[in-house]
Order: structure tokens, then C-alpha cells, then sequence
């Protein structure tokens, strides 16, 4: 459906360049609220919880922890199944809450809801990557404290997060008791209707297996129930500003911890930092835990939360270096474009193992599965501001290949199918129409291969495992598809479905041939040049998987004679064979609370009419955007527009950058504006299940390949800026084959400049620039 105009909503947030605030404690929105403030470190998430618990509104508050990668496998249950449905699902866990600090003043328990709030203010800090917290409060008898939380999530050490209370008494005379401890009783999410939230509810998933204090170390272990993997949660304390104190360990009903007891005086100031840890056997023996959370605690104690939050600050300033966009002339965009990097840097494994979820590590929802979100949203990104993080992204597909392949075989193909939504390589959809048949993801995966390698120079990873993934997921599409004589012996690919999940299982999807097509001829390109340049390489890999010339042959013809659906009398490309002949959906009819269509129509209702929940063949006019003329975009454009509920948050920013393309800057940038403040305004009114890390990253896309219309075709990098009427200027910063580029856009001129490197070119619509260490910076006037 046509977007109607967009008006950006009031701001929920104060709008800040460098942090995300809330001056006032808000019962009706601290859901939403505990999404926003997480912190994580792409392997810790946590929640933007309080420390002394949430004591308002039930069902307004959602305690989660969560490490990356950790879950719980449990059976999928079908009422009526058939050959090949996935027999189990892989869950992130919410795993043991270390947050925990009961503060009483004078015996009265501090929380928000009871007593009096002077004052208050939270305050998530992008520069330096912590969360503080500043409450003024009096105790129901009398009694005024203020009370200042610091929180990180170390981005430099893996294992590590730690909270820091400190205390001051206004007009309070007494005890002070610091109660400090971890629960791993874990409460299960609640059963919903909704498909992007988890299965919630069952029995739970972490069994207690010790308790112990050792050496001023509480420590406790658990393993899940069905994947036994162990997890050691452990922490420690020190105590600031008071000599004078007692310590007593506590522990019962799967909570440990540490009772603090000391006096103040008005005037007086006391402070408790703790320091949390989380390993697993995932990553380490099992033996071996306890005593990885010993030293990863030593560390903490002798840098102390002073060092800590410089590291964190420290690391951060390179990744801004290199990550920042700066948008003049509008803050509440400024705000939003850093926030969402923020979030992605949070939310990314950069181990090689893990991966980035729907989710990120803010919630549950999508049981933090991987999909091809990676590939076609979070994984430019990371490719063009911090290669290394997109390296690990990529090795991790490479460790699942041997699944892949064995879920090709199961789908009764050659080769390797990677699983719509998984944790750890398993295909984890229980809907096929939706999950499984969206096999374009072997083709995204392969043009995420292709883009990280040409923004890179990084041929090595292409030889030791991006080849083979190539290679094996090409062998799959030559087996799943066929000449078809009907169609004059075209390459035709049946029975998939395409990005937009509204129209499942057809033939001929334009956007999965499309990439196909782009996937063979550079897995053919490929094999011929390791075949030249790498001949053992080559031959290594060729043995390895059996690959023969004829196979090779087989990729190049199946590209040359690929089938792509095309509408003569329109002129437009046809999302599939069939759409174009369905009913179009009666947008006219359906009320506002209908949206999304998929919790209030059956999925065959939805079907069979011609409507989208997300760009499908549009999307393919910006990944392939050299493939088309601008007419055929246009008109392409034009048709599927319309049809187009934005169900699906991933969709917003697509259109935006093929508005900006064909020329409808006014329409970009209404699409920008929704897609880049999605969590910060809560445009869904769900972000209170967790952040939307494919719209935030795709908010960057908006400016990036949108705005400064920058595009990749055969290893050329060019631009085509265009700044928003509504903007003094914008500027923005890539990696590009080890070279680090400033691009500036303004009202009259576009600037470029070599940041780090010795000498880099690119086209400015059309023309050459080149950059050099003498010459570092390029004008252009418009």
C-alpha cells in the first residue's frame, strides 16, 4: 500500500548526538525502555533492567540476560508432520541474572515505586559505551539518599561486565545494607500468538548443578537440559569509600551472593562495584570453567571499573573513527544513525563461532536465530566500517557448512543449503513456506562472499573458505533447477520463495533467479581464477568436494540461460511466474488494526493476492542495480510499491535507497525516517521484545548506498551523492580495500577524503577521483 506521509511521531527519547536519555521513571514504557538501554558485547546482552528489580505494573518488565550462541535444543512438536520438517529448535537462553543489587536504606527496601523520587535520570552513553543512572530518593519513613549506577559490558574483554552503586546520604543517618547476589531461577517466557516472539512457556531450560562461595567468588553452575552444555556464572565485589563493613554470604533457592552492611552519616558516601562473568562449555572444557572465572576476576579487581570504562571508551573511539555518520540538521536522525551502529556493534559475535541475531542481544523474540538478515543488512555494515567483525561473520557460515550440506540432502540435493533461521547451523523453521523455500539465502550468502571480498582485498579468506561455500551452494542451485523446454529451454528454479513472505512457494521468483544467476557467474569467475593464480588451492578444493570441470561448465550455461520473469505490456520485471495474474489485495478495505496481515489473516488468504510484506523484486533492483536500466527501475518500482505493507521491518530502508536511485528524494527519505528512529520512536510498537538490528542496519544502507548512492559493480566502487533537502550536509566514513574514505555530501558539492591509506579511486558519477597521500582530498561541485 501506498506509505501514507509520514510524520515523525514525538520524540519519546530527549534527542541527543552522543546518548539515549530518560529524565523520568515511566511504569507504562519500561518494557520498551529495558530494550533501548541494553548493553552487550556481541557475546554478554543485557536488558536494561534496574538492579534492585522492577517492582511496578506486572507484565511491564521483561529481566534478560543472554550470552550469544548458548541455547537450549528442545523437540519440535507437529501436529502433522512430513519427511524433512526440522525435528528440533535451537533457543537463545535467558540465562542466569547477575544484575541483582538490593539496596535498603535504614530498612526500607529501595525501589521506584515505593518512598519518594526527587529526581531521576538514566542515561545510555554511545561515546564511552555505559549506562548510568542518577535517582534521588527518600524512603518512605524519611531518609533521602542519591544513588548513582554505572553499568558496562566490556567491548575488550569477552567474558566480563561489571556495575558499579555508589551511595550518598542527603539527610540519612543509619545502616545501609547492599544485598548482591545472582538468580538463576529464570522465569520462561509467556506463550503468544505472535511468530516473531518464541515459543515461550515449558519447563526450564537451566538446571541448577552448584553452589559455592570461593574466596570472596560466588559461583554458580548449570547446564541445559537438553544440550548439556554447562554454564559458570560467577561474581565478586569490592567495596568503595568504607572501611568499616561486614560481609556475609548467603545462598538459597539457586541465588548466591553477599550481604554488605555499613553505616553512613549525612554527607557520607559508600559504593559496591560488582564484577560478572559468564563462560560456558561452549568455548572451553567444562573443567575448566571455574577456573577461566577465577582469573577473568582477578583482571577485573586489578583494573578496577575506572580502567574499565577507559578501555571501553578507548575502544570505542576507533570504532567511531571509522563507524560515525554525521548528519547536520537534524538531531533527531544525528541520534538515531548512532544509536543503531551502537546497538549493531553490541549485538555482533566477533568470535567466529556466533553470529547476529533478529534481535541482536536485547530479547527473546525470533528465539535469537540468525537469518539472512546478516548477510543482506547487517553484514554491509560491518564489510565497510570493520572488516575483521565481517570476516568473523563469514567464518561462521564457513563452520556450518558441513550442515549445510547435510540439510541439502535431506531436501534430496547436491551441495549445501544453508537454514533459513538457525543458532548453530541446523535449519530451525517449522514453516517451510516461509522458512525452508527461502533458499535464496545460499544466493545472499554467496553475494555477501563477493562484496567482503572485493571491499576488501581479503582473497584469503576466498581461497582457504569462501570458495567452498561458493562452490557448494552453486553445485546445489544446478541440481535444484533445470532447463525447461516450455520456457524455450530457459534455467528455471520452482517451488522457492522469495524475500517478501506474503507470496510463498512459486516458480521462478525474479529475485532468487536474479541472484542466482549473479552467484554462478562469480562462482564460475572464481574457480577459473584459483584455477590460474592458486592452482593448488584449487586442486585442494576440487578434491575435497569432488568438483569437476563439467560442474563448472554447468554454473556458466545455467547463469547464460537463466529465467527471469518479465511483463512485456507493463514493462516491468514479474515478481514470479504467477503474481502478476492474482487478485490485488483490497487495501481500500482493511482497517488500520489488520496490520501486519499475518496475525489476522490466514496465510492462504494472504497467498493469493498480490501484496508484499517487504521489497522482493525491489530489492533486487538495488542489490543488482547494474542490471537494470533506470526506466525499468522506475517502472518497477512503481508497481510494487503500492502493494507493499512494510510489514516486515526490513523493508523501509530498501525502498528508501531505491527512492533515493530513481530520483524520488522526498519519498527517501520519509522511508529513511521511519526505518532509522524504528526503535527510538517504536514505530512497530514492539520494541519492547527487543531492537530491530536489520532496520538499524539498514538505516545506514539509506545513506550510505541511498543518499550518497554508493555502489559496488565487478570491484569498481562509485558514488552518486544526493543530499536531503531537509540537511545542511552529511558525511560518513568506509573501508575500502584497506583504505579508510571520508565522504561528505552538502547542498552544492560533494568532498572525499583519504583518511588512512596511501592511494584509492572511485567514480563520482561516472567520473574518476583519485585520492593519494599528497593528494587527499577531492571537491566536486554539483
Amino acid at each position: 500500500m501506498k506509505m501514507k506521509a509520514y510524520v515523525r511521531p514525538e520524540a519519546l527519547y530527549p534527542y541527543r548526538d552522543w546518548s539515549l536519555a530518560e529524565e523520568a521513571y515511566d511504569d507504562e514504557n519500561n518494557q520498551r525502555s529495558e530494550s533501548v538501554f541494553a548493553l552487550g558485547n556481541g557475546y554478554i546482552g543485557m536488558r536494561g533492567n534496574f538492579e534492585e528489580g522492577y517492582h511496578g505494573v506486572q507484565g511491564k518488565s521483561v529481566t534478560g540476560n543472554y550470552i550469544n550462541g548458548f541455547y537450549d535444543s528442545e523437540p519440535i512438536v507437529y501436529p502433522e508432520g512430513a519427511y524433512g520438517y526440522p525435528t528440533r529448535n535451537q533457543s537463545m537462553l535467558n540465562v542466569t541474572n547477575a544484575q541483582c543489587i538490593q539496596l535498603t536504606v535504614g530498612g526500607a527496601p529501595f525501589h521506584l515505586n515505593t518512598g519518594k523520587i526527587h529526581s531521576f535520570n538514566r542515561e545510555l552513553d554511545m561515546k564511552r559505551g555505559f549506562l548510568w543512572r542518577h535517582v534521588e530518593w527518600e524512603a518512605p519513613a524519611g531518609g533521602r539518599v542519591k544513588l548513582n549506577f554505572r553499568r558496562v559490558v566490556s567491548l575488550t574483554h569477552k567474558h566480563l561486565a561489571a556495575i558499579q552503586v555508589e551511595i550518598e546520604s542527603v539527610n540519612f543517618a543509619g545502616e545501609i545494607r547492599f544485598h548482591s547476589f545472582m538468580d538463576g531461577k529464570i522465569a520462561a517466557a509467556e506463550v503468544t500468538d505472535d511468530p516473531r516472539l518464541g515459543a515461550g512457556g515449558g519447563e526450564p531450560n537451566l538446571i541448577l548443578e552448584r553452589m559455592a562461595h570461593m574466596s570472596g567468588l560466588a559461583v554458580l553452575k548449570q547446564r541445559t537440559r537438553h544440550t548439556d552444555f554447562k554454564l559458570v556464572t560467577a561474581i565478586s565485589h569490592q567495596v568503595q569509600g568504607q572501611t568499616d563493613f561486614e560481609a556475609e554470604e548467603v545462598s538459597e533457592n539457586e541465588r548466591i551472593g553477599t550481604v554488605f552492611t555499613l553505616k553512613l552519616a549525612p554527607g557520607e558516601k559508600a559504593g559496591l562495584t560488582k564484577y560478572i562473568s559468564y563462560h560456558t562449555s561452549k568455548d572451553d572444557a567444562e573443567e575448566e570453567l571455574e577456573q577461566l572465572a577465577a582469573g577473568t576476576h582477578r583482571l577485573a579487581s586489578d583494573l578496577g571499573m575506572d580502567r574499565l570504562l577507559e578501555e571501553q571508551e578507548t575502544y570505542l573511539k576507533s570504532f567511531w573513527q571509522h563507524a560515525d555518520v554525521e548528519i547536520k540538521g537534524d538531531p533527531a536522525l544525528q541520534q538515531g544513525i548512532r544509536f543503531n551502529a551502537f546497538q549493531l556493534l553490541q549485538s555482533v559475535g566477533r568470535d567466529g563461532k556466533t553470529n547476529i541475531g533478529a534481535k541482536g542481544l536485547t530479547g527473546e523474540g525470533y528465539e535469537g536465530h540468525y537469518f539472512w538478515d546478516t548477510e543482506m543488512y547487517m553484514m554491509p555494515f560491518f564489510t565497510y566500517t570493520q572488516p575483521d567483525i565481517a570476516r568473523a561473520l563469514m567464518d561462521f557460515r564457513y563452520g556450518t557448512l558441513d550442515k549445510a550440506r547435510s540439510r541439502a540432502a535431506v531436501m534430496s540435493q547436491k551441495g549445501a543449503l544453508f537454514p533459513w533461521r538457525t543458532i548453530a547451523g541446523e535449519e530451525n523453521s517449522a514453516y517451510y513456506p516461509a522458512g525452508t523455500a527461502q533458499m535464496h539465502i545460499n544466493a545472499d550468502i554467496a553475494y555477501a562472499i563477493k562484496q567482503y571480498v572485493q571491499a576488501t582485498g581479503d582473497e584469503g579468506f576466498l581461497i582457504d573458505k569462501g570458495a567452498e561455500i561458493l562452490f557448494e551452494t552453486s553445485r546445489f542451485w544446478t541440481d535444484l533447477g533445470y532447463f525447461n523446454e516450455t520456457k524455450g529451454g530457459a534455467f528455471c528454479i520452482d517451488c522457492v520463495t522469495g524475500p517478501d513472505e506474503y507470496t510463498a512457494i512459486v516458480n521462478n521468483n525474479t529475485y532468487t533467479n536474479l541472484m542466482v544467476q549473479s552467484q554462478l557467474n562469480y562462482a564460475y569467475e572464481t574457480a577459473q581464477r584459483l584455477r590460474k593464480d592458486h592452482p593448488e588451492a584449487y586442486e585442494r578444493i576440487s578434491q575435497a568436494i569432488g568438483l569437476t570441470e563439467a560442474e563448472i561448465e554447468g554454473w556458466h550455461e545455467a547463469a547464460a540461460r537463466m529465467f527471469v520473469p518479465y511483463d512485456e505490456q507493463l514493462g516491468i520485471y514479474a515478481q514470479d511466474d504467477t503474481f502478476l495474474s492474482k487478485k490485488k489485495w483490497d487495501f481500500e478495505n482493511t482497517p488500520e488494526d489488520k496490520y501486519p496481515l499475518l496475525l489476522h489473516y490466514h496465510p492462504l488468504v494472504i497467498y493469493r493476492h498480490q501484496v508484499l510484506k517487504q521489497a522482493d523484486t525491489v530489492m533486487a533492483l538495488f542489490l543488482l542495480s547494474d542490471k537494470f536500466t533506470k526506466e525499468e527501475k522506475i517502472r518497477t518500482y512503481q508497481y510494487y510499491e503500492p502493494l507493499t505493507t512494510h510489514d516486515s521491518s526490513l523493508s523501509p530502508c530498501i525502498h528508501s535507497i531505491v527512492s533515493a536511485e530513481i530520483g524520488d528524494l522526498e519519498g527517501a527519505y520519509a522511508y529513511f525516517d521511519r526505518t532509522v528512529r524504528m526503535d527510538l520512536d517504536d514505530i512497530n510498537k514492539n520494541a519492547k521484545d527487543g531492537l530491530h538490528t536489520a532496520a538499524m542496519a539498514g538505516s545506514w544502507m539509506s545513506i550510505v548506498n541511498g543518499f550518497a548512492g554508493m555502489r559496488m559493480v565487478d570491484g569498481a566502487l562509485s558514488f552518486s551523492p544526493a543530499l536531503p533537502a531537509q540537511w545542511e550536509s552529511c558525511s560518513f566514513r568506509i573501508m575500502y580495500q584497506g583504505q579508510l574514505i571520508k565522504v561528505s555530501m552538502g547542498p552544492n558539492e560533494a568532498s572525499y577524503t583519504l583518511l588512512e591509506g596511501d592511494a584509492v579511486s572511485f567514480k563520482h558519477k561516472g567520473e574518476i577521483v583519485t585520492l593519494t597521500a599528497q593528494e587527499k582530498t577531492a571537491v566536486i561541485q554539483s
